[in-house]
């Protein structure tokens, strides 16, 4: 079994260029896969490997004195599963880690109010708070809070637009956001305080959290949560969910779309299906071949992420 965990943390750095490579040959050494994100504004990763490495590289990130205490108090989120979810380690240097596209917005200076996912139900059910789910579009499809918003945005950089577009009228009322991990949601609480909204709170921990928190019973979460790794989807308990993924747009596919017509393993799916151009298209048949090929002659090739079921 390995252990997946995921974490950032909103703290000013100014050595990023220092930890990235310090950083990179603890997770080699350790065997560790992932990506880590390295910005002014922070930490974000998630990465995975045995027990025992994980929780080496939570304390050496927690507690190295190269860090200067900038990431002591990082909080992480576990899963489990069979197989290793990444196939290699990148920590990259990023101009945000997480992509908004609006200068000077950053937790660092100003942030909403923590909401606990024993406390979140309270919250989102009460009528006069707008709840917004700030995810993409493709991962509210497959599962959300009941009766959330949904701002039907393709990336975290329109969500600024949406809020000027539909919510200028609404600052004197609630605000309660969410996201997978915490990380979208805790940014866009410090954009819409600098817009002039005054009562705004997010998830902590996001939806990740909360479904590892909160018994399925007294949920009001409805369908599964859109992961970034190979498991795609998960559940309750943080359990693997059913979903796949159509490796040509990225979608996630539920079990039933995997029978339709319109999938082509590795090369279209219902939501693709004779969208692509003739140059995608082309790249996407080709790296299927390669991956046919490579299993049969006994290997795994690195871009497989369609055999998880």
């Amino acid at each position: 079994m390995f252990l997946t965990i995921a974490f950032y943390h909103f703290v000013s750095l100014e050595n990023i260029k220092q930890f990235q490579p310090f950083i990179q040959k603890f997770c080699q050494k350790n065997n560790i896969k992932g990506t880590i994100l390295l910005a002014s504004e922070g930490i974000n990763g998630t990465i995975s490997g045995q027990d025992i490495s994980i929780h080496n590289f939570l304390r050496f990130i927690r507690d190295d004195s190269f860090f200067n205490d900038n990431f002591k108090n990082l909080e992480h989120k576990e899963s489990w599963a069979e197989k290793n979810p990444f196939y290699r380690m990148k920590v990259r240097l990023k101009k945000e880690i997480v992509a908004l596209g609006v200068d000077g917005i950053s937790p660092t200076k100003k942030v909403g109010k923590y909401v606990t996912p024993e406390e979140w139900n309270n919250l989102i059910k009460d009528p006069n708070t707008i709840v917004i789910d700030t995810r993409n579009n493709y991962e509210v499809d497959i599962g959300t809070f009941k009766n959330s918003i949904n701002p039907k945005t393709e990336s975290f950089r329109e969500f600024p637009a949406y809020v000027d577009n539909n919510l200028k009228n609404n600052k004197s009322k609630k605000v309660a956001m969410f996201c997978t991990g915490g990380i979208r949601c805790e940014k866009a609480t410090s954009l819409m305080l600098e817009k002039g909204f005054k009562d705004v709170y997010h998830l902590k921990g996001g939806i990740l959290k909360y479904l590892e928190n909160i018994p399925q019973e007294q949920s009001l979460w409805e369908g599964e949560c859109f992961v970034f790794d190979q498991r795609v989807a998960v559940t309750h308990g943080l359990n693997e969910g059913q979903y796949d993924q159509c490796y040509a747009c990225r979608h996630p596919l539920s079990p039933s779309e995997l029978i339709s017509k319109k999938y082509d393993k590795g090369i279209s799916c219902p939501y693709c299906f004779n969208k692509l151009s003739d140059k995608k298209q082309a790249g996407v048949i080709e790296r299927q071949k390669q991956m046919v090929l490579a299993k049969a002659r006994g290997e795994k090739h690195i871009g497989d992420n369609q055999n998880k079921k």
